[in-house]
């Protein structure tokens, strides 16, 4: 006969709180799988490799990446006889709005397409000036593909691809756009006007 009175004669049942626990702990465990970590170690490097960064200004010293952190960065090719070259305006006004909430311009001429870029570096920040009123920095003239590219553009591009998956520069007036944390978040052609980048800088200066 059934002794009830007996410990043996009760099956243990899990509690509503252990199984609140169980499920609490397994949902922790898979959101931070290894997968997760991996992923934001990824992200933590690449950021780290582009603060890494040390270009030259157009006098030739050394503009370090380092000063950009905390800043959404927007860095464009630039050339003074292209058809996209009236783009200088747009960047100039969109430069003018946000850069005391934390955008950077940074154009990098180049000669390498149709060799619309021919003038030195201090003829091309003279044109810039004086023709679009430009000032954002404009940096050291540079390749932005070939054999001698510069390490700026051999990473950006290696970050973000443009159109059909291509990695290479196509024209002047490409645009990267960079967020606070050093992730290249963004890719525009040519044909893309500043001001339609306009809304994705104001979100990214929100965050």
């Amino acid at each position: 006969m059934l002794n009830l009175l007996s410990p043996n004669s009760f099956r243990v049942f899990p509690t509503i709180s252990s199984v609140t626990s169980l499920t609490l702990k397994s949902t922790i465990v898979e959101t931070f799988r290894p997968t997760t970590y991996k992923s934001i170690r990824t992200m933590s490097s690449a950021a780290s490799k582009f603060y890494s960064l040390e270009p030259q200004d157009k006098t030739g010293k050394p503009f370090s990446f380092k000063q950009l952190e905390g800043k959404v960065v927007l860095i464009v090719n630039v050339a003074s006889k292209c058809g996209f070259t009236p783009q200088y305006a747009g960047l100039e006004d969109l430069y003018k709005k946000y850069k005391d909430e934390g955008l950077v311009i940074l154009g990098f001429p180049c000669n390498q397409f149709l060799s619309q870029e021919p003038g030195s570096d201090e003829q091309i920040g003279e044109f810039c000036k004086v023709n679009y009123g430009v000032t954002f920095p404009i940096l050291k003239k540079i390749d932005v593909n070939g054999k001698k590219v510069d390490p700026v553009y051999e990473y950006l591009k290696s970050q973000k691809s443009g159109n059909w998956g291509l990695t290479r520069i196509k024209w002047n007036f490409e645009k990267f756009l960079v967020d606070k944390q050093g992730n290249v978040v963004e890719r525009f052609s040519s044909l893309t006007k500043p001001s339609s980048i306009e809304p994705k800088v104001k979100e990214l200066l929100s965050k």
